[in-house]
């Protein structure tokens, strides 16, 4: 709060704030609740710098393969532009910055040299416990993710970290660590997590726990129909929480403050309910009032009509139509089975890795790929490769 206020109040002048994301899965609903953020910020007249964190997607056990990593980027580019528009707010102030155009330079580097001799690994691997992906053996990249994030704060110039309460233990890290390297101490704001549709946390890793934004009607209604809902139980409610942290922020968007939304009833069964605050819905829902059944019926025809302009947007871009084919490539059509040739050995004319399986590899929920290609597309056959596919030209 004394680091808001004295930019705000004291230097007066606009905040700068920065809101990341790792280009990795494709991204859901569960984004409206860090973007309508983006968008109070926006409205407020600050300057709101995005990260498409390509390097950390690739840290977090190779979620963006470094063959996809510049597709998955410009896809989500397209899809946070999109969601801002959609919502009626003004992007001028809006900035996107690529995490490989400065994060492999050498001054970036040496920073991040500087920090890891002053951050434990005990206190690296905390800091990442609720970001980075828990596997059995965890890779020595997922201790590098943390401090980075920490970096970035100082080297996109910004005052403030926006992210989710998951992000708790990074901004700790950030804020206790970046003045022993000689760098001020920014603030940081947090949103809550939205739980998903089959209760836990929303994550493009587990498809039945979200709703893609390309998802069309029948798709968004078939999930909200089997999505969990206690009857009369509010906490751990993903349809109540979308509603409290969507639904009614965007409509107060779209409507000069003034939030709303409309539960319709059978034919036959009285008027509509309108409601304008969470606790009138929360309270209706505990009486049981407000059914699962009716619940999940109103947010289906509200999250339809949210999402259309965001897919009319897509069906109107052919550049957005074919990013996408390329940042998550689909699996290809098993074809009728023929006999196999006889094996005549690696060194036959035809016979090098991947041929007749077009780009060999495949996009799972979280990101990363399967198939023969996997190694050589996650992290490249050498480090001139590598550098070519994030684009580095001479980032000193």
């Amino acid at each position: 709060r004394d680091i808001l206020e004295d930019i705000i109040i004291k230097q007066d002048r606009s905040l700068v704030v920065y809101w990341g994301t790792a280009t990795t899965g494709r991204p859901h609903c569960g984004y409206f609740v860090p973007v309508i953020k983006l968008a109070h910020f926006l409205r407020a007249g600050c300057t709101v710098k995005i990260l498409l964190a390509d390097i950390h997607g690739f840290l977090d056990n190779l979620k963006a393969p470094l063959d996809l990593v510049n597709f998955r980027a410009e896809y989500y580019r397209h899809v946070i532009t999109a969601l801002l528009k959609s919502v009626n707010v003004p992007i001028d102030r809006l900035e996107f910055v690529l995490g490989s155009s400065y994060q492999l330079s050498s001054k970036y580097t040496m920073d991040l040299f500087r920090l890891s001799s002053v951050v434990t690994e005990h206190d690296a691997k905390k800091a990442g416990a609720e970001v980075i992906k828990q596997v059995a053996s965890p890779l020595l990249s997922g201790l590098l993710y943390p401090l980075m994030q920490a970096l970035d704060e100082e080297h996109l110039g910004v005052d403030a970290q926006f992210g989710g309460v998951d992000q708790r233990k990074i901004f700790t890290l950030a804020a206790e660590t970046l003045p022993k390297i000689g760098y001020r101490e920014r603030a940081h704001l947090m949103n809550p997590m939205v739980p998903g549709l089959a209760g836990g946390k929303m994550s493009s890793s587990e498809p039945d726990s979200k709703i893609d934004l390309l998802d069309g009607p029948d798709v968004v209604k078939k999930k909200l129909k089997k999505a969990f809902a206690v009857p009369k139980e509010v906490d751990g409610n993903g349809i109540i929480s979308f509603v409290e942290y969507v639904l009614l922020p965007v409509s107060a968007l779209k409507n000069a403050g003034q939030a709303r939304f409309v539960v319709e009833k059978r034919e036959g069964e009285g008027e509509p309910i309108i409601y304008r605050k969470i606790e009138s819905l929360k309270d209706d829902y505990r009486a049981d009032k407000l059914t699962p059944q009716l619940l999940k019926s109103s947010v289906s025809a509200a999250l339809v009509a949210l999402l259309e302009p965001i897919q009319a947007d897509f069906q109107a871009s052919s550049s957005w139509q074919e990013i996408e084919r390329k940042a998550y490539p689909p699996p290809v059509e098993e074809k009728k089975k023929k006999k196999a040739p006889k094996d005549k050995g690696s060194r036959h004319p035809g016979a090098g890795a991947g041929a007749g399986t077009g780009t060999g590899v495949v996009a799972q929920p979280d990101g990363s790929v399967r198939g023969p290609r996997k190694a050589e597309a996650s992290v490249g056959t050498g480090v001139e490769e590598a550098m070519a596919k994030v684009d580095v030209q001479d980032k000193q």
